[in-house]
């Protein structure tokens, strides 16, 4: 499983990268993994408001369908286009090719947002 320290995580498995006022955001290899094979993932539309906790959108597989979450609030700005022709992405690079929207956000809203840090992922992920 890799988990990476340059990123924030949920207890949901979505990662979340900030880069000035944009979230990047995905799930997490420990995620896809248990998920199995990707074949479908719902994006929102741009321009969608979103509310902490909201669910963007859903990912199908081999084995379940599942919500993704977004923990802060804001705007979306940019779906993965690329995952409508290759949901495997997900699979393959969920932490480079893989991610599933950019979101405009207030920095003080991520700041408040409950997320984990690398090692506190790793121990959640070892806890379920």
């Amino acid at each position: 499983m890799e988990v990476r320290g340059d990123l924030k995580y949920t207890e949901e498995h979505e990662w979340l990268q900030l880069e000035g006022d944009k979230v990047t955001l995905g799930i997490t290899d420990f995620a896809q993994d248990k998920l199995g094979d990707v074949v479908f993932v719902e994006l929102p539309e741009v321009g969608t408001i979103l509310e902490a906790g909201e669910a963007i959108g859903n990912i199908e597989s081999v084995k379940a369908v599942s919500e993704i979450f977004c923990p802060v609030a804001g705007e979306v700005i940019e779906v993965n286009k690329q995952l409508e022709e290759e949901p495997d992405l997900v699979n393959t690079s969920p932490y480079e090719d893989g991610w599933i929207v950019k979101i405009k956000v207030d920095r003080s809203d991520f700041a408040d947002a409950e997320l984990m840090n690398d090692e506190e992922y790793q121990n959640h992920c070892a806890a379920e």
